[in-house]
């Protein structure tokens, strides 16, 4: 029997997911709430971090884990925006096109190393990310639901690669590091990793439907009018700073908002704290922050900004009992 999530039965939920993705991805629990908080939330994640960290182990993991279908594709300067999305292939014995569906097509895409693919076929990905469809020679196609893009990008090696557009960076929800594993971390991986890899080994904790109906109770999650302010003032802030060319425009505050809630949810809560704001804004705001020529000159980056903001906008008062 399918077991449907409620706001007061969410701490579970979460913990399953989380402790079934740390068998195979040593002392990343938090990366894995924030990416859970992302999917729940019903958006994408942008995972930014040098090679081998485990990002593509992530998102594996989480397909696994929710029971959704995986697919990967390695994005390299020649592919073409159809061998994403898919292309119409005529078929003589019966005179007529046939569209056959890309990779796309499935529950977690896994865009790996995105910034290698030409601007063509990045915003390939723009209208299925945005609308959860695919458009080709004129008919609209719908993606399952759920479907979640989780892409991939090296921060540090820009050879042969092109520059996501801010277009294509405001459709992800959250932005990413994995980060490299402490000393005794990396020792765990090593003694887990000798025989067989343990995602062999890996088995769903929940369906579809499952989260699905989680994703309908984030939504529920109460936003207090003083919370909303809140989250609207570090939003505003970002476009105030003297160092940001360009700033956190309003799907920033959706995203914050909506993250904000996946984490109360997870944590078994009907409510947003403060404390799911702070610590969503990081992840929502500082791929959406274009800084000046001065700003970039000193060294600074959206971290630093995003920072600043946060120490600067007043933290609202919380009552002590909420709904």
């Amino acid at each position: 029997m399918t077991h449907t999530p409620t706001p007061t039965a969410t701490q579970p939920f979460a913990a399953h997911i989380i402790a079934n993705v740390a068998r195979v991805l040593v002392g990343k629990e938090d990366v894995t709430r924030l990416a859970l908080a992302a999917i729940l939330a019903g958006g994408h994640v942008l995972l930014e971090d040098a090679p081998g960290t485990g990002k593509t182990m992530l998102a594996r993991a989480l397909s696994v884990s929710l029971g959704l279908d995986f697919a990967r594709v390695q994005f390299t300067p020649d592919l073409l925006p159809g061998d994403v999305t898919g292309v119409s292939v005529f078929r003589p014995a019966t005179g007529e096109f046939e569209f056959v569906p890309g990779p796309i097509f499935t529950g977690i895409l896994l865009a790996d190393e995105i910034n290698r693919a030409t601007p063509k076929t990045q915003s390939a990905l723009l209208e299925a990310m945005g609308e959860g469809q695919v458009s080709e020679s004129g008919v609209t196609h719908r993606l399952p639901q759920p479907f979640i893009v989780i892409a991939t990008q090296n921060p540090v090696e820009h050879e042969g690669t092109y520059r996501l557009p801010e277009a294509q960076l405001d459709r992800f929800l959250l932005r990413l590091s994995v980060g490299y594993p402490s000393l005794e971390e990396e020792i765990e991986m090593l003694s887990r990793l000798q025989g067989a890899h343990p995602l062999g080994q890996l088995s769903a904790v929940a369906t579809p439907a499952e989260l699905l109906a989680a994703q309908a109770a984030v939504r529920e999650v109460t936003v207090s009018p003083d919370l909303r302010r809140y989250i609207a003032s570090l939003a505003s802030r970002t476009r105030q700073h003297p160092q940001v060319a360009l700033g956190g425009g309003p799907r920033a505050s959706l995203a914050l908002q909506a993250v904000a809630q996946a984490l109360a949810w997870t944590a078994g809560r009907t409510f947003v704290t403060p404390d799911d704001v702070q610590q969503a804004a990081p992840g929502v705001l500082t791929h959406r922050l274009s800084l000046g020529i001065e700003a970039r000159m000193q060294g600074m980056g959206p971290g630093d900004v995003v920072a600043e903001v946060l120490q600067a906008v007043p933290v609202p008062v919380e009552a002590a009992a909420v709904l």
